[in-house]
Parts: structure tokens; sequence; C-alpha cells
């Protein structure tokens, strides 16, 4: 197993390029009382670089979402109980045809809709996706997911959310090392996993990455939704799984960092995050 230590980088953007040139991203995302999560992830998205941003999300808080961010579209998303109802589904899967990467999971909440649109998702062959946050919460309660998951996948688990998705699908017992729980979960599904929190590790089947950058001040509510955002822009502009996770973890501590010199860690937000992106890339320059 190999332990990468380079940062990947972008290749510049060409004079010529168009916004269609720098990925379609599509997140699913929020449900009723989670409306931030849906923004977050998709301002974070436009703050990596992607080209277009698509959030698609219940239709009642859709006009609470389209209004935080105006240069993001959105798509609304039939519900149930505030929750991605499975009528959803065709909607969906003609937004993971249409888009160059899918991320679903902030804030989608944990239910029968969801967890059937997250099945759905799972059985597209070669679709780009990341699934976070209560996307992951939804993938424990599918066992055996890995038998009939045809997408490409990138999983990004805080631990609490890394136990519930071990437990769900393996019988050993969960390792106390963080990189062997990485390495081993990468090796039994086939998909990048970025176990986020002190020195994040991602790893596919064949290396491994421990991350140097962030602080304790990241440990705040909606941090996770502005990597899911980072990742799933840079899957578009072109990276493969494991160099955008590598490259957005790097730069989502980053930023997290100069955040912290200006403000401290006991006042940082997620959105102070987003904010110092713009300088976090300039930095790779």
């Amino acid at each position: 197993m190999q332990q990468i230590k380079d940062i990947p980088k972008l290749p510049p953007r060409p004079l010529i390029g168009h916004k269609g040139d720098f990925g379609k991203i599509c997140i699913i995302a929020g449900s009723v009382g989670f409306s931030g999560a849906a923004a977050i992830a998709g301002t974070s998205a436009l703050r990596a670089g992607a080209g277009l941003v698509r959030v698609a999300t219940p239709m009642s808080i859709l006009p609470i979402v389209a209004t935080l961010q105006p240069c993001f579209t959105t798509i609304a998303l039939v519900e149930s109980e505030g929750k991605i109802s499975k009528k959803a589904i065709d909607v969906v899967l003609k937004a993971a045809e249409e888009n160059d990467v899918l991320a679903f999971g902030p804030g989608v909440g944990i239910g029968p809709g969801p967890k059937v649109v997250l099945e759905n998702l799972l059985k597209t062959e070669n679709l780009r996706l990341i699934i976070d946050a209560d996307g992951l919460n939804n993938l424990a309660k599918l066992p055996d997911w890995p038998s009939f998951c045809k997408a490409n996948l990138i999983l990004t688990p805080h631990p609490g959310e890394m136990k519930r998705i071990w437990t769900g699908l393996l019988r050993e017992p969960l390792p106390q090392d963080r990189k062997t729980q990485t390495l081993e979960f990468a090796a039994a599904t086939s998909a990048t996993v970025v176990l986020k929190g002190h020195q994040t590790v991602v790893a596919d089947s064949k290396k491994f990455y421990i991350n140097t950058t962030g602080n304790p001040g990241m440990a705040t509510a909606g941090a996770g939704d502005v990597l899911t955002g980072i990742i799933s822009a840079l899957c578009g502009q072109g990276l493969n799984n494991f160099d955008a996770a590598v490259l957005g973890v790097y730069v989502h501590g980053s930023a997290g960092d100069l955040a912290t010199e200006k403000l401290g860690q006991t006042s940082l937000m997620a959105t102070d995050i987003m904010d110092d992106l713009p300088q976090a890339f300039k930095n790779l320059i």
C-alpha cells in the first residue's frame, strides 16, 4: 500500500474554456429544518471551481435554498414528511444522467424515501457519486450494498458515520486505528474513503494519504457539507476520485486554518471556511 504525500493540482484553465468545461454538479441535499446544508454544499462547489451547480432539494424548502445562494440553480423534489420521497426517483435519475458528478446526503435525513433514492443511485452504472452525512446513515441500512453497486463512489464519513457503515456491512469488529479502518473499508467496497477528523485519512484500494491541514475549530456544523461541495467540484474538473479527495481535504483544512488565524477556533463557522476557499486555492499556485 503506497502512501501519497504530494498534493494534486488542478490544470490551468484554458483561455477558451466555458462553464460546461469545469463540471456540471448536482447535489441532492436538504430536508425541512436543514436547508442550510444544501446551500452550504452548493456554494462550496461553486467556490471550488465547478462550472455549473444544481441543488436538488425538497420542494417546500427550495425557496429558502435558492435565496441563500443565487449562483446555483435548483431542482424541486417530491417530498414526504419534509424529506425526499421515493416518488422523486425519476427526477433524481434524470439529474444523474445530465450531470458529471452527483453528491448525496447533506441534510437529507434518514427514512424510506432517501434510502430508496440512494439505492437506485448505487445501481446507476458509472455514476460518479459522493455520499456524505445522512447519505451514509441511510447507506448503513442497506445490507450488502457493494454486491449491487455500479456507481463510482467516494464516501466521506466522520468517525460516528464510519462506525455505522462498518457495522452495517462488515462482520468484523471496527479496528481502533483510523488508517486501518479507512484502508480496510476502501478494500471491502472498492470506494475511495475519506475518514474525516484530525489527520483525515483518504484511501482507495491501492494508496492512501494522511492530511496535514485543519484544526479543532473546524469541528462545527456544516463543515462536512463544505467538504462535500469541494470534492464534488474537483471531480467535475477532471480529477480522479482519489486525487479529488486528497486535494479536497487539503484545501478544506487550509481554508479552515486561514479562517482560524483571523477568528480563532471558538468562533469558527462553516461559512467562514467557505469564505477562505479562494485564498486556499490561490496558495496552491
